[in-house]
């Protein structure tokens, strides 16, 4: 078989549907952030992973720091989206816990290396960025403390900060069990931080 020129890469990536495209650059873009971090990272370095040419990329992203903070606007939105499906797949409220905690575990066991731009960014001090790490943070929380409030009848930032609690006990300990190679399995881990987070969440009466 005759192997594919660079040109006709290029012909064959630009027949590609634009949201298609799209989704492949971002994917690109996310191995060599993660790898390489912001800094180190370049367009060019992005374009040949995604085997597109560069004027290609700046079509759809005008600079390094808004296709990094498209980036994170992905993994973000697929995090948040996440643990408010968990939440609401359940009624038990220690089952809730539970899907909360499984959650994050999930997230940073099957989505490459986006929690390390979310939770490890060394671009955390650029306020766009801050900008979005701080909403990820709140909305997260938010989906927690509602029924929190809810539940328990707690003044809102009251359960607000119980939310802030939870969801950084569940990011934490999910990034070291990961980090750490540990020799618990994953359900294992999610066990121990779920009974962790039940016990101190469940002393806090229904209303």
């Amino acid at each position: 078989m005759v192997p594919m020129s660079g040109i006709d890469k290029l012909d064959n990536r630009a027949r590609l549907p634009r949201d298609e495209r799209r989704a492949l650059l971002l994917s690109a873009a996310l191995d060599v952030f993660t790898v390489s971090g912001y800094h180190a990272a370049s367009m060019d370095d992005i374009a040949d992973r995604a085997n597109v040419s560069k004027p290609v990329l700046y079509q759809h992203f005008p600079s390094k720091l808004d296709l990094y903070l498209a980036v994170l606007d992905v993994h973000i939105d697929s995090l948040v989206f996440d643990l408010q499906k968990a939440i609401a797949s359940t009624k038990e409220n220690k089952n809730r816990v539970k899907a909360t905690v499984d959650a994050y575990f999930g997230f940073i066991d099957d989505e490459g290396g986006a929690f390390r731009l979310l939770f490890e960014s060394d671009m955390s001090i650029e306020p766009q960025v801050r900008e979005r790490l701080n909403r990820m943070t709140y909305d997260c929380a938010a989906a927690v403390s509602a029924i929190i409030s809810l539940d328990t009848g707690l003044p809102k930032e009251v359960a607000m900060l119980l939310g802030v609690g939870m969801i950084g006990c569940a990011q934490v300990t999910a990034r070291h069990w990961l980090e750490r190679d540990s020799k618990l399995t994953r359900q294992q881990a999610v066990d121990l931080v779920e009974n962790l987070m039940w016990r101190g969440i469940s002393g806090f009466p229904s209303k």
